[in-house]
């Protein structure tokens, strides 16, 4: 903390696995979600320094990653279910967190403290009902 300017910006990243009972990913989701947590006790101990912080949540981005959980043959499997379950029809990819992030470090949200951005296509607060 010492070597933050007070008006500074932390964007801490989540996951929309926070939110999401998914099987196999639970210690994974329970981290996110205190990561979301830290993000608001963060904030308060850090007003009185006008330090905003937040967290940025993905979901599902197409990433070299895949290649490396998912078996070789099973990746295009795995990200056309992603694809399918995510309300805007696709994954995210990169430059969509990349954005998210410049905004949340600018000046542009300078009344947004303690919250979560969810770039996540829609997958957490929608519902595709199949």
């Amino acid at each position: 903390m010492p070597y933050l300017n007070d008006g500074a910006s932390i964007i801490l990243i989540g996951s929309s696995a926070a939110h999401r009972a998914v099987p196999g990913m639970t210690i994974y989701g329970a981290a996110k979600a205190a990561v979301i947590s830290l993000a608001k006790g963060l904030s308060l101990d850090l007003l009185s320094r006008k330090i905003r912080v937040n967290t940025l949540s993905p979901g599902s981005i197409d990433t070299p990653v895949f290649g490396k959980i998912v078996p070789e043959e099973q990746v295009e499997s795995v990200k056309k279910i992603w694809t399918d379950i995510t309300p805007v029809g696709r994954q995210g990819i990169p430059a969509d967190i990349g954005k998210a992030a410049a905004f949340l470090a600018s000046d542009d949200s300078a009344f947004i403290v303690g919250t979560e951005i969810l770039s996540d296509g829609g997958l957490t607060n929608l519902s595709l009902m199949k």
